[in-house]
């Protein structure tokens, strides 16, 4: 844990600015951060203390990727290397309409999936919170980049982690034999993804306007993207309506969402430990019925 002195230190070193208030914000698990005033009156974003040492040069490579898609608002980067992230300051505000809000993010999020690759994957690996992330190697196949570089990959690190037991690994394997039922190849092209897109992970700006922050970027099919938006609880019925609208849907999306569903829920279990072992072993149950 570093101190208000080392953290200082860092600030001014990376913008050559003196820093006038340093004050700790709260709801960062995997790093440290604060909000920072400048001597010229600035206010910034800043994280310490990550958990690997290039976990912030990946995060402000996933903010300039979303940003190439010119789709929806993300943070300017002010300065980063291995020990600190600095980021303009977003000032938050309250919804003045929540279904406009929510429709306006709707469109931009589907505007995000329109700007797309050629492959699944992405230029480098990066982390879903601070479990590292596999974006290699990249595939034309979807359904091979899912298995291999996502669910296979959770799976061999919660078997490593000794959170699981015979039956549990039994039951994923019957979820293998189900792969090709489960997660059909529709032909859409690779996506920009956000990568882990929950509620902690958006902020409503004034005049209700959207941004993103802590992407776990790769290209993807946007429903594993869909996806996580309804692991803890979705967003409301005007998010989706107007994301269909912009942006129409395959049929069963909702259906197949439980499968990319199921790569969060491995993660919590990495990250958070055995509490979330039921919740994965219930979905892969329901998936194999």
């Amino acid at each position: 844990m570093k101190t208000k002195e080392q953290i200082t230190s860092l600030i001014q070193s990376a913008l050559n600015k003196n820093v006038i208030t340093l004050s700790p914000l709260s709801g960062g698990s995997i790093a440290s951060s604060y909000r920072v005033e400048l001597e010229d009156k600035q206010s910034l974003f800043v994280k310490v203390s990550p958990q690997h040492h290039d976990m912030f040069i990946k995060e402000a490579n996933g903010l300039r990727e979303l940003k190439k898609a010119n789709a929806i608002r993300v943070p300017e980067i002010i300065a980063v290397n291995n020990d600190v992230l600095i980021l303009e300051f977003l000032p938050v505000a309250a919804p003045t309409h929540h279904t406009h809000f929510f429709e306006q993010f709707g469109r931009q999020f589907a505007q995000l999936h329109n700007y797309t690759s050629d492959q699944f994957g992405f230029c480098e690996n990066n982390f879903i919170g601070s479990t590292p992330q596999n974006n290699f190697p990249k595939m034309k196949s979807w359904k091979e980049f899912f298995v291999t570089n996502r669910l296979e990959f959770q799976f061999k690190l919660a078997e490593q982690n000794g959170y699981l037991d015979n039956e549990f690994i039994s039951l994923y394997r019957k979820l293998e034999y189900k792969i090709d039922q489960l997660i059909p190849d529709d032909g859409e092209p690779p996506a920009l993804l956000h990568g882990d897109l929950w509620s902690g992970n958006y902020l409503c700006l004034e005049n209700d306007v959207p941004a993103v922050i802590d992407p776990a970027v790769y290209y993807g099919h946007r429903e594993a993207d869909l996806a996580m938006t309804m692991l803890f609880g979705g967003f409301g019925e005007a998010f989706y309506d107007s994301y269909h609208e912009a942006f129409p849907l395959n049929d069963e999306w909702k259906r197949r969402c439980e499968i990319y569903k199921l790569y969060h829920l491995f993660n919590h279990l990495n990250l958070f430990g055995k509490g979330y072992y039921s919740q994965v072993y219930e979905t892969m149950k329901n998936l194999t019925r």
